[in-house]
Order: C-alpha cells, then sequence, then structure tokens
C-alpha cells in the first residue's frame, strides 16, 4: 500500500509540469476525471441532500438538457470534449437557482435555475459557462491552492470522505472557501461566448441572464455567490460578443417550454 501510495504521489508530481496553460494544479487530467467521479458518487449517495432526477423517470427532461450539452460539446475550442466523461444531471429543488461543474465534466443543474431562465440559449449560455470551468480546469486550480497537495492526496486516494463531502456541498451551494476567483469568472464567459458561436443559439442570451438575475427580486444567493454578476462581467460578456462579430441567434422559447413542462 505505502508503494502505491507512493507512486500515486509522483504521479501527482510529475503531472506538474504539464499544467503550466492552467497555473499550479496538482492534478493531471486522469486525477480530474477521477476526483469528479468520486464527487459524483458522493452525491449520488445523498439523495437527501441532492434528489438527482432518475433519467428513465424523466427521460424528456433529459434528452433535452442532453441535447444541449452534445450541441456545446462539438465545439473545436473545447479542448477535453473527447477526454471528459461529460454528464449532466438534474437536481429537483426549486430553492436553489444555481448550476455547476466538478471536475472530469460532470455538470449539474437545480431545477430552480432551469424554471428561471427564459429560453433554451439561456440556458446553453450557463452550460457553456460551466462547460468552460470544467475544459479551463477551474476547480482543481481552485482545490490546489485551498488544499495544497496533502490534503488532496488522501481524497484522491479515498481515505478522506469527510473532506470529500465538503467540498461537495462548496461547489454545489457556492461556499466561499471553493468561490471561483474573477478571472476564473471572466474567462469561462470568454470561452462560453466562443462555445456557442459554434453552435445556432444566440450568443448574447448568455448577457440577457445575468442582467434578468440584476433585476429580479427573486432571492439568488447561492448562484451570486459563484457567478458574481455586475455591469463590468456583462460589458465584458457584450465585448467579447462584438469583438467575434456580433453573431445573432435563436433562443428557442417554444422548445424550452416544452422542457420546462417536463420537470416536476
Amino acid at each position: 500500500m505505502k508503494i502505491r501510495k507512493l507512486f500515486v504521489a509522483f504521479a501527482i508530481v510529475a503531472g506538474l509540469s504539464g499544467c503550466s496553460d492552467d497555473g499550479i494544479n496538482f492534478f493531471t487530467l486522469e486525477q480530474d476525471i477521477k476526483f469528479g467521479e468520486q464527487l459524483d458518487s458522493a452525491l449520488m449517495a445523498n439523495p437527501d441532500e441532492y434528489p438527482i432526477l432518475d433519467r428513465d423517470q424523466y427521460a424528456d427532461a433529459y434528452n433535452h438538457i442532453e441535447r444541449v450539452m452534445e450541441t456545446i460539446l462539438n465545439s473545436n475550442d473545447i479542448r477535453y470534449s473527447k477526454t471528459f466523461n461529460w454528464q449532466v444531471k438534474i437536481i429537483h429543488n426549486e430553492d436553489v437557482i444555481n448550476a455547476f461543474a466538478a471536475p472530469g465534466g460532470y455538470l449539474y443543474f437545480y431545477t430552480g435555475l432551469i424554471k428561471f431562465l427564459d429560453n433554451e440559449a439561456q440556458l446553453a449560455g450557463v452550460m457553456a459557462h460551466e462547460i468552460a470551468h470544467a475544459d479551463r480546469r477551474h476547480s482543481t486550480q481552485m482545490l490546489t491552492k485551498q488544499y495544497g497537495f496533502s490534503i488532496l492526496l488522501s481524497i484522491i486516494l479515498g481515505e478522506n470522505p469527510s473532506q470529500l463531502e465538503q467540498i461537495l456541498s462548496q461547489l454545489a451551494l457556492g461556499g466561499t472557501l471553493l468561490k471561483y476567483s474573477r478571472d476564473n469568472e471572466y474567462e469561462a464567459d470568454k470561452f462560453a461566448i466562443t462555445y456557442l458561436y459554434d453552435t445556432d443559439y444566440h450568443p448574447y442570451e448568455m448577457a440577457k441572464f445575468f442582467e434578468k438575475m440584476m433585476g429580479s427580486t427573486h432571492k439568488i444567493p447561492e448562484f451570486l455567490s459563484t457567478h458574481p454578476s455586475d455591469e463590468n462581467r456583462i460589458k465584458n460578456i457584450e465585448e467579447v460578443w462584438k469583438s467575434m462579430g456580433g453573431k445573432e441567434g435563436f433562443t428557442y422559447e417554444d422548445r424550452y417550454q416544452d422542457f420546462v413542462n417536463s420537470l416536476p
């Protein structure tokens, strides 16, 4: 067992030399995937906290949201579209307006967020943003910075389940310990617009979603805590969109309503 641990530790350290594009990151791509699997297993094992809609019972809903995901993943600008195990799951909670991504391509959307959005292009904008977080490896950068080598090694080895649960809670509910940096958020916005340019969705609907959040009287602290929405951020989204040519597209409002109607 000690030899195995030393081997894994060496593999993590060796992976640092390949992470210059992503900043300091103790994780290799394979460990991103493994860690995402562990987080997903922890989430699935706690249905009281994370009531995931059953895939078979809500097949129509999953067909809708998976179609949006696959459309975005066809973008040539996603680095790990064929490497990560991309999955999307729907969490049934009307009171939480949030979405989050775990390492390795695991995406989670609360029904509260889905019902808050106006159209499918806005959903695609939020999803492209979360895909960018995973593809740019923001979660494991953030975890490396927050927890350091020894704790992350114990989690990867399956020796620290309580810490794994804490990290999952922080990711899901926007805890301040694992809050993305402003640069992470702006980069995710920029790449989201880039991905949407490879689809027929209207890219600027992502900015309209943030405008709606700012003007809403609905309490949305969870989503605001992980996705700071301010005038500068909306301005940056608009600048990226215009710099790429200001392409317009479809919003698919009727199709999105069909998706909402398929939810409980």
